[in-house]
């Protein structure tokens, strides 16, 4: 997740698109990137409290971290506050039920959408947790940020069967749509090889104790 949103910041930059802390004077790169990094690096760690509202539980976790850390790179009370608060927003928006006001916090947020290839629901489906999360998660093969065509961003999303259109739908694109990034991100899903047929993930199933699993 950290080094997807640091490389999208940097694709962003190159573009001479300035993020919100550069626009309002608040800090430079140096202050960019450690935002970016910070928030992408503690964004998750409320799951240690609950997954339900886990945004929340990372919010407040992340304040004694930062608390102790940030002195260190700032000697400036207000401007370490001010960047704390930039890190704290980006944590608590990056489930996409809170609005982002920043494209920090987007860029965290979409970083964090991206973390989806298929290895991520392996477990689940090996164990016998067939639904459509699970299907869909193990379709998507690759996910690769680059310099866009048209757009300083291209997310492209490599996908071994079409079920992994509710990956990228659920996952990636609510964090897009309404953000301040929306207007520099392109989001393209491509179904491998083009022309060809998908694989099958699932081949005969069976319901059983209210929910799926394979038939032999």
């Amino acid at each position: 997740v950290a080094a997807n949103a640091l490389k999208m910041l940097d694709l962003l930059l190159e573009a001479g698109v300035l993020p919100d802390i550069m626009k309002e004077h608040a800090g430079d790169e140096d202050d960019e990137h450690l935002v970016v990094m910070a928030a992408a690096l503690l964004h998750d760690i409320g799951n240690q409290v609950h997954r339900h509202e886990h945004p929340l539980h990372s919010t407040y976790l992340a304040i004694p971290i930062l608390n102790r850390l940030l002195p260190h790179v700032y000697q400036d009370a207000e401007k370490m506050y001010e960047i704390r608060g930039h890190i704290l927003h980006a944590i608590r928006v990056h489930g996409a039920d809170v609005k982002d006001l920043t494209m920090e916090a987007t860029l965290v947020g979409i970083a964090d959408g991206t973390d989806m290839t298929k290895g991520r629901g392996r477990l689940a489906f090996d164990t016998g947790n067939i639904n459509i999360h699970t299907v869909s998660a193990l379709s998507i093969e690759k996910v690769e940020i680059a310099k866009g065509a048209e757009k300083p961003i291209e997310i492209r999303i490599e996908m071994s069967n079409s079920a992994g259109i509710f990956q990228v739908q659920e996952t990636l694109v609510p964090k897009l749509t309404g953000s301040p990034l929306e207007d520099h991100v392109d989001i393209i899903a491509i179904t491998m090889p083009e022309g060809g047929e998908d694989s099958r993930i699932v081949q005969k199933l069976i319901i059983k104790g209210g929910k799926l699993a394979p038939k032999n």
